[in-house]
């Protein structure tokens, strides 16, 4: 299964500071790296506002990035206050070598495209430049793979495609989830505690394990039948589904929704 997730850009309502607000975002990421989640979706939502939605935004894309190339990719701003205190992700692209005597052809690194001594080059984490000659421009990040090894390094670009491990997740925005939803062919999953319990839904997560899922979730402050209105009964391909039945609390946090509900899906939907 392809999971994305849609999460709405007044997610950070409830935090009042914004260390509460970076480490929510924090254990966000964490979440969707451990279950593989392939695309977070930040749509707007009426309690939102420009300053949360650039903090989810920054921060989302900075957990993913590759420790090595933050530096060259993000400048101090406002919404990296907090940066030193997130919980790293430690997923596979993040986990490397810089001695370049263990680099191997055919190794796989995210890299960033600069320009020395004249003409371009990738800066990959190991302690040398290499050359490149794609036609990414300067500043874009590439995945590319080692066609030579020590000492005389080269490298190619590849497509997502070629890439056979967990490689991170995208971060993408939308106007709102309406927008969102039009434009999402496949199958859909709203969470809502007025939804169908879990239970009762076991043949449908058979259907849908070989499959690409939006997993949607509303806000702190209004869930999706408040968002969606009687228009969430008209999403093609849908299900609206209670991960949480019978739940002790009065809410479920986002933070919590997320991992508890791509932690059950993960289970029920294994072949």
């Amino acid at each position: 299964m392809k999971i994305s997730v849609a999460i709405p850009d007044s997610s950070l309502v409830d935090e009042p500071t914004q260390l509460g607000k970076s480490m929510k975002i924090s254990l966000i990421a964490r979440a969707c790296a451990i279950f593989r989640v392939e695309t977070i979706h930040i749509y707007h939502e009426s309690s939102g506002n420009e300053s949360d939605r650039a903090m989810l935004r920054t921060i989302l894309k900075y957990l993913e990035t590759p420790q090595y190339l933050r530096r060259g990719l993000f400048k101090k701003i406002a919404e990296l206050k907090f940066a030193g205190s997130l919980s790293p992700l430690k997923i596979p692209h993040h986990l490397y070598t810089s001695d370049t005597e263990k680099i191997k052809i055919d190794d796989i690194r995210e890299g960033v495209v600069i320009f020395a001594n004249g003409r371009k080059h990738i800066d990959v984490g190991v302690k040398k430049l290499i050359p490149y000659s794609g036609e990414e421009e300067i500043g874009k990040r590439v995945t590319v793979k080692f066609k030579t090894g020590y000492p005389d390094f080269s490298v190619s670009k590849i497509s997502e495609d070629e890439v056979k491990e967990y490689w991170g997740y995208d971060v993408k925005e939308s106007a709102n989830l309406r927008t969102l939803l039009s434009r999402w062919n496949f199958n859909v999953i709203l969470t809502s505690k007025k939804g169908r319990t879990i239970h009762k839904a076991q043949k449908y997560f058979s259907e849908i394990s070989n499959t690409s899922v939006l997993l949607v979730f509303g806000s702190p402050e209004r869930g999706l039948h408040e968002i969606l209105g009687k228009s969430i009964n008209e999403i093609p391909h849908s299900q609206i589904l209670n991960f949480f039945p019978e739940q002790a609390t009065e809410t479920v946090r986002l933070e919590e929704a997320i991992l508890g509900t791509l932690a059950i899906l993960n289970i029920l939907t294994r072949n």
